[in-house]
């Protein structure tokens, strides 16, 4: 063997030992977290929820129950206003967000569906029951009578452009044209 194969696997087997004494030193933490967890759990639990103790008699153990409604009442109280205020604060946050989003000018369109509906359909959709104006915007249109223009006189007058043609082709048809001219 090389003396840089040697060096190479004292690399991967130094690499490989630390590999494992760091995995160790993860474990041993991780271990005295869990202990840690487990007492602190413990030490809240004896410092709220003392050991319960039933009382013999019948009033002993109505005024119990008592005290612990009034515990239930509390904590659902306390459980109530924080609820309300992680329900206010998540608000505040969409109205900072959604005023940013404004301030930056940059709109996000909400992805449209095509809808198929006359106009009349939509007036009913929007207005419900008071809607009695209809759509139809022909209906609402005036007739106009055309009048004739000058130009379309002349087209009726001119007629078939064959007869035309023949009338101007000629002596006499180039004369009326350069009179006609005048």
């Amino acid at each position: 063997m090389s003396e840089e194969e040697k060096k190479k696997r004292a690399i991967t087997a130094r690499r490989q030992h630390l590999k494992s004494v760091m995995l160790q030193v993860a474990a041993t933490e991780l271990e005295k977290e869990q202990v840690a967890k487990e007492q602190e759990k413990a030490a809240y639990l004896a410092e709220h929820c003392p050991p319960l103790q039933l009382p013999s008699s019948m009033q002993d153990l109505q005024e119990l129950c008592k005290k612990l409604h009034a515990k239930i009442e509390e904590v659902d109280e306390e459980r109530y206003d924080t609820e309300m205020k992680l329900q206010k604060t998540t608000k505040e946050l969409e109205d900072l967000g959604q005023k940013l989003f404004d301030l930056r000018g940059k709109f996000k369109r909400p992805p449209l569906k095509r809808v198929r509906m006359s106009a009349d359909a939509m007036l009913r959709a929007l207005l419900g029951s008071k809607h009695k104006v209809c759509m139809d915007l022909r209906a609402n249109l005036k007739q106009v009578k055309k009048e004739d223009t000058e130009k379309e006189k002349d087209l009726r007058d001119v007629g078939d452009w064959r007869k035309n043609i023949e009338e101007k082709s000629g002596m006499e048809g180039r004369k009326k044209m350069f009179e006609g001219g005048e």
